[in-house]
């Protein structure tokens, strides 16, 4: 079997080839272990107990990516030892949320869009309050108009020959 090689662009679709030449070659049943994210990263072997490969998988890259920016490796693995199994998925959702807040503010992190979204809340419910004033001047200006035509309707009606303009009695 012969391979041929190909000028690739993108590492990342080289990187796919080239599992995928790998795996044809392969003899049948034998399996290819993929390396995690983290793994894959660090430029270490991925075994059969890593700590990280459940919650980083080879297409999420990205997140360990920040996430060892933010916390580092060691810290990663000793705070998932740390905590019980069944609660390691949302620690680590916990970890690469805020990794990526922390990334794009570092300062705040977290922090600063929950501050962020608390001021908008408060200029919302600000802009409730005024609104819900203008409805309630609405209503009023509608009852007062419908009183005045209550009143309008109950009233005798006017003839013309009743009114002093047409006093006859003035005339001669």
């Amino acid at each position: 079997m012969s391979i041929s090689c190909i000028y690739i662009h993108k590492p990342v679709l080289a990187h796919v080839i080239f599992m995928d030449v790998i795996s044809r070659m392969a003899p049948v049943g034998a399996k290819i272990n993929h390396p995690c994210a983290a793994c894959r990263m660090l430029r270490r072997r991925c075994g059969d107990n890593c700590l990280l490969a459940p919650y980083f998988p080879t297409q999420e890259a990205d997140n360990f990516v920040g996430v060892h920016k933010v916390f580092g490796s060691s810290n990663v693995i000793k705070m998932l030892q740390t905590v019980k199994e069944t609660e390691r998925e949302d620690t680590v959702k916990s970890m690469v949320y805020e990794a990526s807040a922390r990334l794009r503010d570092p300062v705040y992190g977290s922090a600063g869009a929950i501050f962020h979204l608390q001021k908008l809340v408060k200029e919302l419910e600000s802009e409730l309050d005024l609104i819900r004033a203008r409805v309630l001047e609405s209503q009023e200006q509608q009852n007062q108009l419908l009183r005045i035509l209550m009143d309008v309707h109950h009233l005798p009606p006017i003839s013309p020959f009743e009114d002093i303009m047409f006093d006859c009695e003035n005339l001669i």
